[in-house]
């Protein structure tokens, strides 16, 4: 934990949620285990050791796989409204812990107090949302063409779900996954990211408070802290039925590929590289506040951040002279004092990458409005901050194309609307977009076949900030999976066409003859 003064009360933080300075990274419910090698959590608000873990080797994840699938024998015949009554016990002690879990999300992850406070409320929302759910995990009834049989089809549950989430949503996307998991009659294994272990522990803690309570099996929720080892061991598991996964695109090509290889099914959640159309006709406060929110929330580290703005030639020099007088006026700094906008990226490895893409930018032509750079100084002790930079650049940049996870927003001039989405839709990317325009023929034509080829395409607000109750996810590189709303508990769930024949009879369809 912190040596330093305990300004914000972390080390309280860390107690209300059942971390000590020494924690084990494996838990099939309420009793934690492990045999591998040492994890040091540190936080890139301070640079200050949070907390060590204990990680898992192959012979724990063995023993979690195997506590796992003896519980869902038992999980899957629960009726699903029980199911759900697990989740929205979830949900209240999700609101009794909000507080400290979104510090926790905040210190360890290094986004804003109010991000991370926003994070845990997309786990309440999600929870709220499954228990709905429960009592509506419909199938159809058909007409059958034959006479006296009846067809219908059903959802049955899958079995093992494994979910691998990234350090940026280190606890919102895990919900999103589990909650319609469980409520679908699946149990869960959950392998939190490396960079935010400690968050993993304490969403593990919470819901094992949950099962203690209704004496259910605690193979209901398993996690594991690991290497990338212990991923592809997940991955390569024939008894996890589907896997989750939320990170780069270079990963997910792999998760993809090696998933599909023993005929399990994926969620890949990859890259996005999205952007903002800004037209003639947009209304330009509005349009500024959502780009630069998108732009430097999380510090640009949301797959959902604004990494783009293609802008009308007629509002350009405007929006471009907007743009550099609000980026004089963001604050930067200890992402638990609410008075600062921006805190630090998650680690040197980040900082190093930002300034490898400033440098490729600038030797593909591209000129720095707002000039970036790392922060120094006492106050940025972690040597994690950076400045959020503006590069005016062509589209066609091969830096620009690519994701960087990072602060670094990109802007370019189009003529027509036709050229501005052929320009948002030419990177290989596919999660989500946005347009500001006034004008209805814009933002329809936006939102049609012929716009954006996003999953998620919207008007007249930012790239970032979905609500769990549309499904999420996005198209190409982006892995074409969809999480958290809409009819997207379907992924998690096993399909069944159902045909009774209720006769003395035994008619065969298309009206084949077969006499004996």
């Amino acid at each position: 934990m912190s040596t330093k003064t305990d300004v914000f009360g972390i080390e309280k933080t860390l107690r209300n949620l059942g971390i000590s300075k020494e924690n084990k990274g494996v838990s099939t419910g309420g009793d934690y285990f492990a045999s591998g090698d040492l994890l040091e959590s540190y936080s890139p608000t301070d640079g200050q050791l949070i907390a060590t873990i204990k990680t898992a080797n192959s012979e724990d994840y063995n023993t979690v796989i195997e506590k796992a699938k003896s519980a869902f024998k038992e999980f899957r015949m629960i009726p699903s409204p029980k199911r759900g009554e697990l989740v929205r016990q979830f949900g209240l002690k999700l609101r009794e812990y909000k507080d400290d879990l979104g510090k926790l999300v905040s210190y360890e992850m290094g986004k804003s107090l109010q991000e991370g406070l926003g994070e845990v409320q997309e786990m309440i929302d999600i929870c709220d949302f499954a228990v709905g759910l429960s009592r509506q995990l419909h199938g159809f009834t058909m007409h059958s063409e034959r006479p006296g049989h009846r067809m219908y089809e059903q959802y049955h549950p899958l079995g093992v779900v494994g979910i691998i989430s990234a350090f940026n949503f280190p606890v919102a996307v895990w919900s999103w996954n589990t909650a319609l998991s469980w409520i679908c009659g699946n149990v869960t294994i959950w392998k939190p990211s490396e960079k935010t272990p400690l968050c993993g522990i304490a969403c593990q803690n919470i819901i094992a408070q949950v099962l203690k309570e209704n004496k259910l099996p605690e193979g209901i929720s398993t996690m594991i802290v690991g290497d990338h080892k212990i991923g592809e061991q997940l991955v390569n598991d024939k008894n996890v039925a589907l896997v989750s996964f939320t990170g780069s695109t270079r990963v997910g090509r792999i998760v993809g590929k090696t998933v599909a290889e023993r005929f399990g099914k994926s969620i890949l959640e990859l890259g996005g590289n999205n952007s903002i159309i800004i037209t003639e006709n947009a209304d330009l406060d509005m349009s500024i506040i959502g780009a630069v929110f998108g732009a430097v929330g999380t510090a640009g580290q949301r797959c959902t951040s604004t990494r783009r703005l293609i802008i009308h030639e007629s509002v350009y020099d405007e929006v471009k002279n907007r743009l550099v007088k609000a980026y004089g006026q963001l604050k930067i700094g200890n992402p638990l004092d609410e008075n600062n906008h921006v805190g630090p990226v998650i680690d040197k490895d980040a900082v190093k990458q930002y300034l490898d893409s400033i440098e490729k930018c600038k030797a593909e032509g591209g000129k720095f409005v707002v000039e970036g750079g790392v922060l120094e100084g006492e106050k940025y002790g972690s040597g994690c901050y950076v400045r959020p930079c503006i590069a005016e650049v062509e589209n066609s940049f091969k830096i620009v194309q690519h994701e960087t996870f990072a602060p670094i927003l990109y802007i370019m001039k189009y003529k027509n609307l036709e050229e501005a989405i052929d320009m948002q839709n030419d990177v290989p990317q596919g999660l989500s977009s946005a347009i500001m325009t006034q004008n209805l023929r814009e933002a329809e034509l936006f939102l049609s076949q012929a716009g954006s080829d996003c999953g998620i395409a919207n008007v007249n607000i930012g790239t970032s900030g979905a609500e769990i109750g549309g499904a999420f996810g996005g198209e190409k590189e982006t892995g074409g999976g969809r999480e958290s709303g809409s009819d997207a508990w379907k992924y998690y769930m096993r399909r069944q066409t159902n045909t009774i024949n209720y006769t003395a009879s035994l008619p065969l369809a298309q009206g084949i003859k077969f006499d004996l």
